[in-house]
């Protein structure tokens, strides 16, 4: 049996077999649907993949908190996306421990949620004292919150006091 792990900033390796890399790059097109800019590799959520000898692939995946919604699109999408490329025999394996936390995200993901008007998440500690976070569309940190709860539960709103704009922040989990 083959095991691989995503790692902790969930870069390939490339010494992995072919067939491997081939299956990590199918998932790295499989988007999250509350944020179709970043893929669930982005996310940090697919924590390992399996192909046993029988041509059985596992994906494990880690949803970003228990109950996410998104969960079940993303499940359907990964499974879907295998089988159109000849995968015929796929599991979707659903873990909660180690709960999924805001560290997994790669920073390419951080990246991509600032230019598409999210504010990415800071560390634990920062977002714990509540700091200024950083407007997306003109930088700012003269930020207030105006809500624990944006756009998902995942997210809160915050409004910039420069440029007025408000804006989602993805919380740190």
């Amino acid at each position: 049996m083959v095991i691989t792990y995503v790692n902790e900033y969930t870069k390939l390796d490339m010494k992995q077999p072919v067939q491997e890399k081939k299956i990590w790059e199918i998932l790295e097109t499989v988007t999250d649907p509350e944020i179709p800019v970043l893929s669930i590799i982005d996310m940090g959520i697919v924590r390992a993949v399996q192909l046993n000898n029988d041509g059985e692939l596992t994906i494990t995946i880690t949803p970003t908190y228990s109950g996410c919604p998104a969960m079940d699109a993303i499940s359907m999408d990964i499974r879907l996306k295998l089988i159109e490329q000849g995968y015929r025999h796929v599991k979707i394996l659903s873990v909660l421990s180690p709960a999924w936390t805001t560290d997994w995200m790669s920073e390419a993901g951080k990246e991509k949620l600032k230019a598409y008007g999210i504010a990415p998440p800071v560390n634990r500690a920062e977002d714990a004292a509540r700091p200024d976070i950083e407007c997306p569309q003109c930088h700012s940190h003269h930020t207030s919150l105006l809500s624990q709860f944006g756009s998902t539960a995942c997210k809160a709103l915050y409004q910039c006091n420069e440029c007025k704009e408000p804006f989602d922040y993805f919380k740190c989990h």
